[in-house]
Formats: C-alpha cells, sequence, structure tokens
C-alpha cells in the first residue's frame, strides 16, 4: 500500500436499502470516481432484478406466470440457475419463489390471533422452485402456475455487491469494502494495511459486538428476528417465514455466514434460519470453504471449526 493512499468511503440508498462502498484509492477524487463506477453497476443489476421495476425482465417472468416462457439475458439466467441449485442444497429452506407468498402473517404490530392452518397452507401453495422452468437451450423462464412470482430479495444485495466488487478489482482498485445492509465483501486492506474487521453483535444488545472478525478476501451476511417477531400466548416468531410450510421459524436468534461469495453468504443466511440450528449447522459443515456463527434463542453461540473468536479487540 503506497503511503499516501486514502480510504473514501460513500453512504447511499440503493435497491431499497442502504449501501455503504468504501476504497482504498490514491487520492480523494479517483476514490469518488471508483465509487460511482460501483454505484452505476448496482443500478444496472436492479434494473434487471427488480420485481417493483415494470419494465425489467424479472416482471417479465412474473407476467408470464402460467402463460409463456420468457427469454431472458444471460446473467439473469445464470442467476436465477444458482439459486435453484441452492435451493436443492437447502431442501427449499432458500427460494425464490416465495415471493409467492401470500402474507398472512404481519409483523406491525395490527395481528390479534394466529392464522389457522388452511390459511397459512393457502398462503405457500403457490411457492416451489421446481415449478420453475429453465430451457438452455433458449435462455428462457417459466413459472408453471399462474399467480407464481419469484424475487430476489434473499440474494440480490449479495449479487449487486459482488458485481460492484469484481468490477472495481478489474479496474485495479487495490482495496475496499461493499457493504449492503451488514452484508459485506471486501478485498485488500485498509489504507493503513490492516485487515478489514466485521463484528458479531448480540441479538439481545445489538450495540453489543460479542467478537470481531477478519474479512479477508471474503464476505460475511447475517440475518437476524430480533428487529422484527411477534409474540403469541409466550411464542416468540420470527419475521422470517419458511417457504416449504408458511409458519415463522423459531429457535434461533441469527445467523452470519461467512464465504467467498457475498451472493452465497447472503442466501445461506436465510437457508440456515429456516433449517434451524442443527440442521442449519450440519449444512454449513458440508459446504467447503463456508463458516457460519449462530445464535439461538437461548442466546447461546455454536460456530464451525474454522471460526475463532478474537475478543481482545
Amino acid at each position: 500500500m503506497a503511503q499516501s493512499d486514502v480510504s473514501v468511503k460513500k453512504t447511499l440508498k440503493l435497491m431499497g436499502t442502504r449501501f455503504e462502498i468504501t476504497v482504498v484509492a490514491p487520492n480523494e477524487d479517483i476514490g469518488y470516481i471508483n465509487i460511482n463506477e460501483a454505484v452505476a453497476e448496482i443500478q444496472r443489476i436492479e434494473k434487471l432484478i427488480s420485481s417493483w421495476d415494470a419494465e425489467s425482465e424479472t416482471s417479465e417472468i412474473n407476467k408470464n406466470a402460467g402463460i409463456r416462457p420468457v427469454q431472458v439475458s444471460q446473467e439473469l439466467f445464470e442467476l436465477i440457475e444458482r439459486a435453484l441449485a441452492l435451493s436443492q442444497v437447502t431442501d427449499g429452506a432458500f427460494d425464490i419463489t416465495y415471493a409467492s407468498l401470500d402474507k398472512v402473517w404481519r409483523f406491525d404490530g395490527t395481528m390479534t390471533t394466529v392464522p389457522s392452518e388452511s390459511e397459512i397452507a393457502r398462503s405457500v401453495a403457490k411457492i416451489g422452485y421446481e415449478k420453475v422452468i429453465l430451457n438452455s437451450a433458449t435462455q428462457s423462464v417459466y413459472l408453471t402456475e399462474k399467480g407464481m412470482r419469484i424475487g430476489f430479495g434473499a440474494i440480490g444485495k449479495g449479487y449487486a455487491a459482488d458485481k460492484a466488487k469484481t468490477l472495481l478489482m478489474s479496474k485495479e482498485v487495490k482495496a475496499g469494502i461493499i457493504n449492503a445492509s451488514g452484508d459485506l465483501t471486501t478485498w485488500g486492506t485498509k489504507s493503513n494495511g490492516e485487515n478489514w474487521m466485521v463484528g458479531i453483535t448480540n441479538p439481545l444488545e445489538k450495540e453489543k459486538v460479542f467478537a470481531w472478525l477478519p474479512v479477508i478476501e471474503s464476505s460475511v451476511a447475517t440475518s437476524g428476528n430480533y428487529e422484527k417477531f411477534i409474540s403469541f400466548g409466550g411464542e416468540k416468531y420470527s419475521h422470517i417465514i419458511d417457504p416449504r410450510t408458511g409458519y415463522p421459524t423459531k429457535g434461533v436468534s441469527s445467523v452470519t455466514i461467512f464465504a467467498k461469495k457475498v451472493e452465497l453468504c447472503d442466501a445461506l443466511a436465510t437457508a440456515v434460519f429456516v433449517l434451524g440450528r442443527d440442521t442449519g449447522m450440519h449444512l454449513i459443515n458440508q459446504l467447503d470453504g463456508v463458516e457460519a456463527v449462530i445464535v439461538d434463542s437461548e442466546n447461546k453461540i455454536h460456530k464451525t471449526n474454522g471460526i475463532t473468536f478474537d475478543k481482545n479487540r
């Protein structure tokens, strides 16, 4: 790292969430040029995958559910392909057709009773990754049932952060960190040569960090239910719904996943939350180059073997 390198940071709202982009550059002007290139890349991806944008390829797929296959760009086709592969690995705990969910649970304080079993069953009737038909010969995507939808809420931010990082690295930006509301990816080191660090927070006291971990040429994503939940009859229900059953997840307060790509971290953090502590841990232990820290609902910490806590910071 050259002595004169500076760290330049910008925070802005992209994809409906808070992105914080930091780069290490020879001077501030170059740093801001780099950041603007990253922003343009994230905006390009948003146009591709947004289900709010009526003109996006994703909206086109959703509009034609149960009607016809839609030809899409190679980039979107491959993203959907990876998402479906993750659905298989996680036994449907991660599922982009989750966007087909009818919301019967509300986490805004307006719910007075738990929905009935039949309401819950109906809410997930259109969900099912196996109902997404990909044709690589025509590069088309077909949702087999009317009313089905796909959405990239649990993978899109991560994908955008990965793509922005790849772009900046291709332009020889020597170091940086892209943080999409806690889903972050890094490369290189800080301008002072130190590693980028990420804090694992206590779900009961978000301001308290119980461990600092270095993120070296790597990515991390956290999923937590301490933000939104409801309680009925002494039971705490998380806002993260199991796409396979329609019921809120229980037993886990937060999941932090470390892997090379933040897209994978993003998807697995959601999946492990749904799978629960034991099944989730078992899954992560079978995946190469992936580590996890799970805080259960009793505030006990569980971690994979590759994680060592540095409590002295």
